[in-house]
């Protein structure tokens, strides 16, 4: 509708809509007290008081009650009669031990360190800089490394979040082409886990840093994949290690702009074979003024890495820079997409 167009009486007054969103960071704030607080994981088996809750959150009873009540006023968490809390379908996407958590990705998007430097938003606006190394004096991946408490929630955050994708991109992609793929910066292993179990007949590597490796060798074994998943350490900006006919990266040209992504790619380029396939997953942003969640992703991007998520045309000239001709775009049922392009 033209904005000078008169408006139904059945429509929400645009100043009520605004007001919702300029104070839609009070409902972040209040799942990310419930997550760190872990109420869901409390009222897994049946719905508690409050008094119950407070006691074993250690928290003031007024005050909890009044958080689980805005809650509850959004579908996270449902108050019966007996003013009991219980959970619903949104609640339960915050317990710990479930498929597709977001607990950990909750506590991380939501506490200090992702504050600092979307409240620096402005300056990125203005500059063109990262926000969050202007307030912080090093950059977030700096940050991790310095803070080792706050690198391992970012690590366990992703590896939640790639819990609650993983089916969608194994049910939307056929990997029994390869005989062997290589998961570039792949964390722990969940991908290239799942990968394996899907297809018995496909090995895999895992490659990233030294410090997060070590988590992925001791997940390997306890999951029976040893011998059939190596682990390898390096720096992706350095080199790629080779032995793959499929490199897939998950997550990761979004954190850099184009010439450190393309120094990523072109490392991926040199370790292929030539008749190699690269696959990247990753929230490609559509055209126009379509809802995406991509494009608030991207602006996550731009304040806190300098990073950014793309169009599918820029998805083509970037791969094309690095000797990558892109085949297809496959959506999932997900917000990622699975980006194929093969070696030229």
């Amino acid at each position: 509708m033209n904005s000078l167009e008169p408006s139904t009486s059945t429509e929400v007054p645009a100043s009520n809509v605004m007001l919702q969103m300029i104070s839609g960071f009070w409902v972040s704030q209040a799942i990310y007290a419930a997550a760190k607080l872990g109420i869901a994981d409390y009222l897994e088996e049946q719905p508690k008081t409050l008094e119950e809750l407070a006691a074993i959150t250690d928290t003031h009873i007024p005050s909890l009650y009044r958080l689980l009540r805005a809650l509850a006023s959004v579908g996270i968490f449902a108050e019966d009669e007996h003013h009991r809390f219980g959970l619903t379908p949104l609640a339960a996407t915050l317990q710990t031990d479930v498929p597709g958590s977001l607990r950990f990705f909750a506590i991380s998007e939501l506490g200090q360190v992702h504050y600092l430097g979307w409240g620096n938003l402005l300056h990125s606006i203005k500059t063109g800089e990262i926000a969050f190394d202007d307030i912080a004096g090093m950059s977030i991946w700096d940050h991790y490394v310095k803070n080792s408490e706050a690198g391992k929630l970012f690590n366990w955050s992703m590896t939640s979040l790639t819990a609650s994708i993983l089916e969608a991109i194994i049910c939307s992609y056929d990997f029994s082409a390869f005989n062997t793929v290589v998961d570039v910066g792949g964390g722990e292993g969940s991908l290239v886990t799942s990968i394996l179990k899907a297809y018995p007949t496909v090995k895999g590597i895992i490659f990233d840093i030294p410090t997060v490796i070590e988590e992925a060798k001791s997940g390997l074994q306890a999951q029976g994949f040893a011998d059939r998943c190596t682990v390898v350490s390096g720096n992706f900006f350095e080199s790629v290690t080779p032995g793959g006919d499929a490199y897939l990266l998950k997550h990761i040209i979004h954190d850099w702009d184009d010439e450190k992504a393309i120094a990523i790619l072109k490392n991926c380029h040199q370790a292929m074979s030539q008749h190699g396939t690269l696959l990247l997953f990753e929230t490609v942003i559509p055209p126009g003024n379509a809802s995406s969640f991509g494009k608030l992703l991207d602006l996550n991007m731009l304040v806190m890495t300098g990073g950014r998520e793309r169009t599918e045309e820029e998805y083509q000239v970037l791969l094309l820079h690095a000797g990558f001709q892109l085949t297809q775009v496959i959506p999932t049922p997900s917000p990622i997409s699975v980006i194929e392009a093969l070696k030229i």
